[in-house]
């Protein structure tokens, strides 16, 4: 097989529970390329109260990289404040543009710092990790790459320790066409949104955490995916971003404000309708639910859930015995409401995406804990 087409032969896999059966990873090709974001002291914009921001600079990587593609398919995972992937040699330069690109626009439009960077797939088995990839149905019309071995941590350890580091390009906006993020804040409905960041506590999971993993994923079975409720509107500051991330048509400021509220209003009155034209609201708000990534893995279980504060609290007490017996770092955080944050190319095709997060924090507040978690076991 052609490592350009390596992806296409990953197998796609339909229970969330198997993640950690190894036989469904595959290694990624030697000559691929890993990239890489962050935002820079999104506690500091969290606190501002910027975590739409904060969601669509990490989101707009993605969104980057997919237009600069074309219809190549490439696994991704959002995480928040940030986002990685990964590609073949043949596209690294097409990536890195995409990164440059991207997080110049984040600098310019957003007023926030991306550090981005792309690493040999080589390099980091150099170092004694591997990068090994599966591919999660969240629905029948899309999937999610789940990443594990222990290379993509090392990685993301590197960029932030200022290795592999991509300067920002402000000499042409990326296209971030498809990105948006119109939806209110998604209200908890069964009592709390908690977003959850567990990861090994040494380089490599073990019998032991894969049994945590496990036994979370049954104490969550209960829990939903935060949905968002048309009824409840859109949001303001997120057609304001909308616009924004339209900076590649070179329109003025003023016009795309007009376009991106034009487009909420017309999103909005086509999803209080049951059909326009071929468009069928509520098949739309299904695909919705079902295509939501609220939950995935990459070197460890992420997860973004609505939940009872029962369910919550058994969460979090069962993991902090996992950490107490130095199986599992971990990391927790309750809030009142979700954010949500969409690559939709068309509303006519099946295939959106949506990112999840917490709306008060989400993962990037989670990570904090797990990053003292960290500290404290070193």
């Amino acid at each position: 097989m052609n490592a350009d087409d390596f992806y296409d032969g990953v197998p796609i896999f339909t229970r969330f529970a198997d993640l950690l059966d190894e036989a469904l990873y595959r290694p990624l090709p030697d000559d691929w390329v890993i990239g890489l974001s962050d935002v820079v002291s999104s506690t500091a914009a969290i606190t501002a109260g910027r975590y739409k921001a904060v969601n669509i600079a990490g989101a707009a990587v993605i969104a980057a990289v997919k237009n600069a593609l074309g219809n190549m398919d490439f696994p991704y995972v959002f995480g928040g404040d940030g986002a990685s992937f990964a590609v073949p040699s043949a596209q690294a330069d097409v990536a890195r543009a995409a990164l440059a690109r991207t997080a110049g626009w984040v600098g310019a439009d957003l007023q926030l710092d991306l550090r981005v960077a792309l690493v040999p797939v080589a390099t980091v088995r150099a170092a004694g990790f591997d990068l090994r990839v599966a591919r999660f149905a969240a629905s029948p019309h899309v999937n999610y790459a789940m990443f594990s071995g222990g290379g993509l941590a090392w990685a993301v350890a590197a960029m932030k320790a200022g290795e592999f580091a991509i300067a920002p390009r402000s000499d042409e906006p990326p296209d971030l066409t498809g990105l948006s993020c119109r939806w209110a804040e998604i209200p908890a409905e069964r009592g709390t949104i908690l977003s959850v960041i567990v990861t090994p506590a040494g380089e490599r999971p073990t019998d032991a955490f894969r049994k945590v993993v496990e036994d979370v994923l049954r104490l969550a079975s209960s829990a939903g995916r935060p949905t968002p409720v048309p009824a409840r509107g859109w949001s303001r500051s997120g057609a304001e971003l909308e616009a924004l991330a339209m900076r590649h048509d070179g329109r003025p400021l003023v016009l795309r404000r007009v376009l991106a509220r034009l487009k909420a209003m017309g999103s909005a009155v086509a999803l209080s309708r049951q059909r326009i034209g071929s468009f069928d609201a509520a098949r739309y708000l299904h695909e919705l639910g079902e295509n939501t990534d609220f939950r995935k893995y990459d070197d460890g279980l992420r997860m973004t859930i609505d939940c009872t504060l029962a369910e919550a609290e058994a969460i979090e007490s069962y993991l902090a015995d996992a950490a107490a017996r130095g199986i599992a770092l971990v990391g927790t955080h309750r809030q009142d409401a979700a954010l949500m944050t969409c690559l939709v190319p068309s509303a006519m095709s099946n295939n959106h995406v949506h990112f999840v997060d917490g709306a008060d924090g989400g993962y990037a507040t989670a990570a904090i804990q797990l990053k003292k978690a960290w500290a404290t076991a070193s």
